[in-house]
């Protein structure tokens, strides 16, 4: 058993003073936020900083304005020059006022919808997702609308790979104009990409398996959902070479890797559509992509601190 961290009288006063290490600002902002005693030190220690008073003036307004009926002066007089006043980068839960709650009207979005909105990244909200819903009416309008019966075969070969669209422009700072906040925030590097890796995994799932079941099934091709264990896999692989390379380059990689090795050769010749049962279907091909998966978890697990500090590309 190892004992308890808790930040020291030093660490508080260099980061108060914008001295500490990013490492280690990064890991006394996510302790301050269970530990009181160490939140009331680096408080005491930031008030005790030339830019201290401004802060507790800020934080006394914010007060002020948030509740003025509950709030008198004195208790705000007091409460900015107490040490628990001015606590950088943390929000306790007991200083949301309860009365603003109250005051927001029914049916507005709360603070919540606005976190799961932002959590889930700029691939819900930007072009990709339209890509998604493109790609599978097309393929719906040509087997159904047209007659075209090479609408399964070409769905499930590019099925893998579009989720890896979805985490390029989801992580990193040429996708993310909130990339360098978000990356210093507790719940920034490896959590959030995840996060955002889910919902993209969210949208795809469901669309491009239903997408497959309507579709008039083709003799030798895969069912409707053979694409998903090579799409989880292709998944994880794009976040343990992001680690490396950054999330864009490669997502790129591997797109174009699987376009080149399996989806250009199988739908580049006709009657070759049932070569991809080879790569999607029956307990070889299953197999191999779950032990895939599992690689890629563990791979992810052990980079996973790489993702705690700034892309420089």
């Amino acid at each position: 058993m190892t004992a308890p961290w808790h930040v020291t009288e030093a660490l508080a006063t260099r980061y108060a003073r914008g001295a500490a290490p990013e490492p280690d600002a990064w890991s006394l902002e996510r302790h301050v936020e269970t530990c009181t005693a160490c939140a009331s030190r680096v408080s005491a220690a930031v008030a005790a900083t030339p830019a201290g008073p401004a802060l507790a003036h800020v934080r006394s307004a914010l007060l002020a304005a948030a509740r003025p009926e509950e709030v008198s002066p004195e208790a705000v007089r007091h409460q900015a020059v107490s040490p628990q006043a001015v606590r950088p980068h943390v929000v306790s839960p007991q200083a949301v006022p309860v009365a603003a709650h109250r005051r927001r009207p029914t049916g507005a979005p709360g603070p919540r919808l606005a976190r799961m909105l932002w959590a889930a990244g700029p691939a819900l909200r930007g072009a990709w997702l339209v890509a998604v819903l493109v790609v599978v009416a097309a393929a719906v309008g040509l087997a159904h609308g047209a007659g075209f019966q090479g609408a399964r075969p070409v769905l499930l070969a590019v099925a893998p790979v579009l989720p890896l669209g979805g985490v390029a422009v989801s992580y990193g700072r040429h996708a993310d104009p909130m990339y360098e906040i978000g990356v210093a925030t507790p719940s920034g590097g490896l959590r959030l990409l995840l996060t955002r890796a889910a919902a993209v995994l969210g949208v795809c799932v469901p669309l491009l398996t239903a997408a497959g079941a309507l579709l008039p099934p083709v003799t030798g091709v895969p069912g409707a959902a053979a694409w998903l264990l090579p799409g989880l896999a292709l998944t994880l692989a794009t976040l343990v070479l992001g680690s490396f390379v950054g999330c864009r380059a490669a997502a790129a990689t591997l797109t174009g890797g699987w376009l080149l090795a399996v989806a250009g050769p199988v739908l580049g010749r006709p009657g070759a559509t049932g070569e991809l049962a080879r790569y999607l279907s029956g307990p070889a091909a299953q197999g191999g992509w779950a032990a895939a998966v599992v690689l890629c978890g563990c791979l992810l697990a052990l980079r996973r601190r790489s993702f705690d500090h700034l892309e420089t590309s």
